[in-house]
């Protein structure tokens, strides 16, 4: 009973989170294949905007409202790529490589500021933004068609100074990720479950034979996890397959973005590979205590910088991921929430100020978008009004960050008060 309680006290959110879903879901009553739609799709689109608050957690930075300037990087890139009038997935990619830049430069800034400011990195974030926001403003709304000459009617307000509130990606550019390769639902789950398992055996061999004895018992712990995952997984798609055919059939009018798929997948093993490697070893011990990793011989100073240089680079690649799936954002303010939601979103997944994984990524990004597709719905049905629901996914948005915020203030002091009880013994 005292882990039960432990579990259900330290995933709360979660918990919550998952009865409003199933509460919400009953009374919107849609479609399976139109939730699956909503769940893929906004999935892929906000994915890496997610994981590029992980890093930062880890490194002791908290939940990272600086990440407002990486999509900054990229609306500033997808507006000269549009002025430039390139298209399809080699004008995404230039996309890309023009923030990539930008919000190197932006994410050594904000790592500097960070560290002028230890221990108020949360709040120096959110106040960072409004600045930025500000900056941003100024420059796309009064330096454009003064200071900076643009010759495009199509991009700017009548009169030439000024862009216009929503910017339109080029016809081609629109969706080219997504539309690249696409699979049906059901035969993506089916490659899944091939691709896992291969994964799993080659692992298993691959430990068996090279492993030191650490990593073989390391595994071994691991494997019977995995194994069973495998395991509910195959049962999961046979039982879909051959006893619910609504479902199958469901899955199989929902289309995976499967270009968009790999490139989430690659930005996931990529942030496990840094946090296993010498860097993200020095990551956690900066996150833990600053003193330690001081006296382990460890810069604290550049390594937090590299969290958030890290943390903006992925944000403003994932605002790009975001925007060619929309395929037009508003010009002034698309960036605003961006922070606020990919946070929420986090947090709802299980995660906390002090520990972030990938799975809680990905599990909050379901929940927290199920949420947010099956609110509406369910406060038409419910209460005969459409805006009690939009009502409802704000205060839900900023409420999850209000609640995990008062949670872990609640969990420090009472390590306080237990330490302090400690001592005196």
């Amino acid at each position: 009973m005292k882990n039960l309680k432990d579990f259900l006290l330290n995933n709360i959110v979660t918990v919550i989170f998952i009865i409003l879903c199933t509460v919400s879901i009953i009374l919107a009553d849609q479609t399976a294949a139109f939730l699956l739609e909503q769940i893929v799709v906004r999935f892929f689109r906000n994915g890496v905007l997610v994981l590029s608050l992980i890093i930062p957690v880890i490194a002791g930075l908290g939940l990272n409202f600086g990440i407002v300037l990486g999509a900054m990087s990229a609306q500033t890139a997808v507006i000269l790529v549009t002025y430039w009038n390139f298209g399809g997935i080699g004008g995404i990619f230039l996309m890309i490589l023009l923030s990539t830049p930008i919000s190197i430069i932006l994410g050594i800034l904000i790592g500097k500021l960070f560290n002028k400011t230890k221990g108020q990195e949360m709040i120096t974030g959110m106040i960072l933004g409004f600045f930025a926001n500000g900056v941003y403003q100024f420059v796309y709304m009064v330096l454009v068609g003064t200071v900076i000459p643009v010759n495009n009617p199509d991009i700017t307000i009548s009169g030439g100074v000024g862009l216009v509130n929503t910017m339109q990606l080029t016809e081609t550019a629109t969706g080219a990720f997504d539309d690249f390769i696409r699979l049906p639902l059901d035969q993506a789950f089916l490659i899944g479950f091939i691709v896992y398992v291969v994964l799993i055996v080659g692992k298993t061999v691959y430990t068996a034979k090279m492993g030191t004895g650490v990593a073989k018992e390391s595994w071994s712990k691991k494997r019977l996890i995995y194994f069973g995952a495998g395991l509910i997984y195959g049962a999961a798609l046979i039982y879909i397959r051959l006893f619910n055919p609504k479902l199958n059939m469901a899955m199989a009018f929902v289309d995976v973005p499967v270009f968009t798929l790999i490139l989430v997948a690659l930005v996931a093993v990529v942030i496990q590979f840094l946090v296993n490697t010498k860097l993200g070893q020095d990551f956690r011990s900066v996150g833990q205590n600053m003193k330690v990793a001081v006296s382990a011989g460890i810069n604290v100073d550049r390594t937090r910088i590299i969290a958030i240089v890290i943390s903006t680079v992925l944000a403003a690649w994932g605002q790009v991921i975001y925007i060619q799936n929309i395929g037009n954002f508003a010009t002034y303010t698309a960036h605003e929430q961006v922070a606020t939601f990919a946070i929420a979103a986090l947090l709802v997944g299980g995660a906390s100020i002090k520990k972030a994984t990938i799975g809680q990524a990905f599990l909050g990004i379901i929940l927290f978008h199920i949420l947010f597709t099956v609110a509406p719905m369910a406060g038409t049905n419910l209460f005969g009004n459409t805006q009690i629901g939009e009502y409802f996914r704000v205060f839900v948005s900023y409420g999850v960050i209000a609640l995990a915020l008062v949670l872990h203030t609640v969990k420090t002091m009472r390590q306080k008060i237990r330490q302090s009880q400690e001592d005196e013994i």
